[in-house]
């Protein structure tokens, strides 16, 4: 399997060689969902929490981003330390956040989000309610720089993957998956159960804050009333929820079918989005696990370092 795998990841690597812009700019939409699902489900499907807030961080990853590149770094390689920023900024807020569970933690860090939001509205120096565009890009040629946010955009998607499956493979994912199931029970075995999950809040935000960063390479604007907006939380429940929560393979095949089903019916207008709520409603119904976690075998095994 891993040398499919490997396969897939070097032909996808050669599309700006081979299939050109045309696309390229799709895939850099659909890796950029595969990641935001993977860091969803770390938090949701490892470890419980549902967040209804992780737009903060495609927020400050993006917001981030400018800063650095207003400094003078190249906006690529700034795009790892816009992910360090947005994890450092998650972690005084996961004191607070944390305290509360279930329902009352989704919509505190909803609250939150809207809170970072306010606060880059009301902040001139990075451009306020108008938004600002990304500086130090102008030495790359436009089709250079296409294809540098496609690689980006891949390497973010895999590197998601890779590194959720790996801290799912480890003693973390094991009581991770412990907290998740019953933390009262887990705390009384002696998982230290606040570590677990601020450990998964500021990863996932991280890994969130990179997707945002590489949204604004994309876009090269960025405004505040979007990236911060509550669909893309809602966006990457739908796909964790349809793919399989609390699976490696389920965020992947979310994304995939979400994608699909975007681009299939973008063009009806607001069925489009009837059609996904009827979607939704039916997996939910009929495959609780979601649509790989009920008939799909796992490509990416971790039960078995658990059982050890």
């Amino acid at each position: 399997m891993k040398y499919v795998s490997g396969f897939i990841v070097i032909a996808l690597a050669s599309v700006p060689y081979t299939l050109g812009p045309g696309v390229e700019q799709p895939l850099v939409t659909l890796f950029s969902l595969v990641a935001m699902a993977t860091w969803w489900n770390l938090l949701a499907g490892f470890t419980g929490l549902t967040s209804f807030g992780q737009q903060a961080y495609l927020g400050v990853g993006a917001y981030g981003l400018y800063v650095l590149a207003s400094m003078g770094i190249d906006p690529f390689a700034a795009i790892p330390l816009a992910a360090v920023l947005a994890g450092v900024v998650a972690l005084p807020v996961s004191f607070p956040a944390l305290r509360l569970s279930g329902g009352h933690f989704a919509v505190a860090t909803w609250v939150l989000a809207e809170i970072f939001r306010l606060s880059v509205t009301l902040s001139p120096a990075i451009g306020g309610n108008t938004g600002v565009s990304l500086p130090g890009l102008s030495g790359y040629l436009p089709l250079l720089r296409q294809a540098v946010v496609y690689w980006c955009a891949l390497g973010i998607a895999v590197g998601s993957v890779l590194a959720v499956w790996l801290l799912a493979r480890s003693r973390y994912g094991l009581a991770a998956r412990a907290v998740s199931g019953d933390p009262v029970a887990a705390a009384s075995s002696g998982i230290r159960v606040a570590r677990i999950r601020r450990w998964a809040y500021c990863v996932a935000a991280a890994g969130t804050g990179a997707v945002g960063a590489l949204l604004f390479t994309h876009t090269l604007y960025v405004q505040p009333g979007s990236i911060f907006g509550v669909q893309y939380s809602v966006l990457m429940m739908f796909m964790v929820l349809i793919g399989g929560l609390g699976t490696i393979e389920g965020p992947v095949a979310g994304a995939l079918i979400f994608f699909g089903l975007q681009q299939a019916l973008a063009a009806h207008g607001p069925w489009y989005l009837v059609l996904l709520g009827a979607v939704a409603v039916a997996v939910t119904l009929f495959a609780p696990r979601g649509l790989w976690g009920h008939l799909g075998r796992p490509l990416f095994p971790i039960a078995h370092l658990q059982e050890r």
